[in-house]
């Protein structure tokens, strides 16, 4: 497992490894379980396929479980997730007692090893209610926010909340996005895998295959959005920002790249909107990828001259650190976890509209230069900030801070 730890050294160097050890030290014999509710599709499944396997080679115990659900269960969190970053819309009743079933449910087969952790990590809405149901829980038990819960439907939270009050600590992506808690709160921003299929370095072909695949011409311009289809990553705005700014550069191409996620059931529906919207363009391209398709998506980042991520709301957007690492500039919507990676006009633009986006398009078009010097800025800045490295190294700081709240050692980088 060690050879895991050399790999990444190469990366981010000698330094951050003997960080990670000396903290892991502290937690050796301490069981850690990580629940979610979906093994691939999504941000949190990403960086948990990591996650876990980096820290049992500093020696930890770590286990990550998926919680089980039915339809009627993800229609109430994927409603929990838009009425935490600002929809009215409220879950009935039935679907209420539904999602606390199906906590419940989950709760009798993960009890034992929940119960007995040292640490428990509950990632998101969908798994909040475990606690409930887990009422010998022997360790400390943490609740992970992804999402930007800044102005969240007041109805809604306040029924999660019930259950958030009762874990001993909360993590959120942004100073931002909390919430008034009666427990400790820490901020822990997201993070991508330098070493994962979808940001290692590719062969030249590789790339260039991407051009022939999709039926996209290697000698126009392309600009990329990555993502869920999703209302809050607005690929309709996307839509307009690239038609404005095709005004003034002919020949330019979209790609609309995304895959479902096991616990997002509107996301048919809103892809069949983007195709629709796009049909009588041949220069759109709306792709849409089953869940092994890493390589491809990197592939894609890499051969785009311009990548945006023009969400209306955003818990942090992995998407923008990715294209960032691939030394691509940015344009960003002003939003949640974007602002902390699109730093305006040096690792790439914050935009408010379709307008603003088309105009930033045409800019970097226009400037090869500049894109180019902003790439190298983004990458960097990803380098010093946004690696799983990094991240492992908050979390392993978060629990020791925990079970050694005494111990004032241990500094946040």
């Amino acid at each position: 497992m060690n050879d895991i730890l050399q790999e990444y050294k190469t990366v981010v160097g000698e330094g951050v490894i003997q960080q990670l050890h000396q903290i892991a030290s502290a937690l050796k014999g301490i069981r850690i379980v990580h629940v979610n509710s979906t093994a691939q599709g999504g941000g949190v499944a990403e960086i948990l396929q990591k996650l876990v396997p980096l820290s049992q080679a500093l020696g930890l115990e770590v286990e990550w479980k998926v919680m089980k659900g039915d339809a009627d269960f993800f229609k109430c969190t994927k409603s929990f997730h838009n009425a935490l970053q600002g929809s009215q819309k409220t879950p009935d009743s039935y679907l209420l007692r539904k999602y606390e079933e199906v906590n419940a449910i989950n709760a009798e087969e993960l009890r034992p090893c929940l119960e007995e952790a040292g640490m428990v990590f509950i990632h998101d809405q969908q798994p909040a209610a475990l606690i409930k149901y887990c009422p010998s829980r022997k360790g400390k038990w943490i609740w992970r926010c992804h999402v930007d819960a800044s102005r969240p439907n007041r109805h809604v939270w306040k029924y999660l909340r019930d259950y958030i009050v009762k874990y001993d600590a909360s993590v959120f992506s942004l100073d931002e996005f909390t919430q008034k808690l009666p427990h400790p709160i820490y901020l822990v921003p997201p993070s991508i895998d330098p070493l994962s299929e979808k940001n290692i370095e590719l062969p030249a072909d590789e790339i260039a295959s991407i051009y022939q695949r999709f039926n996209l011409d290697p000698a126009r311009p392309m600009i990329l959005q990555v993502s869920r289809y999703d209302q809050f990553k607005d690929p309709l705005g996307v839509i307009k920002a690239y038609r404005l700014a095709k005004r003034f550069k002919p020949g330019l191409q979209l790609v609309l790249a995304g895959s479902g996620a096991a616990d997002d059931p509107e996301g048919d529906t809103m892809l069949h909107i983007v195709q629709d919207d796009a049909k009588d363009d041949p220069d759109i391209h709306v792709l849409s990828f089953s869940f092994d398709t890493n390589r491809i998506i990197n592939a894609l980042q890499r051969a785009a001259d311009i990548v945006l991520q023009k969400s209306t709301k955003e818990g942090f957007g992995l998407t923008v650190t990715e294209a960032l690492w691939k030394g691509k500039p940015v344009i960003g919507g002003n939003v949640g976890g974007i602002r902390l990676q699109v730093v305006d006009h040096h690792t790439g633009f914050l935009v408010n509209t379709p307008e603003g986006a088309a105009n930033r398009i045409r800019y970097l078009l226009q400037h090869p230069d500049r894109r180019e010097s902003i790439g190298e800025t983004g990458r960097q800045f990803v380098k010093e900030n946004f690696l799983i490295t990094r991240h492992l190294l908050d979390y392993m700081a978060l629990m020791v801070t925990l079970i050694r709240p005494e111990d004032n050692s241990i500094e946040f980088k």
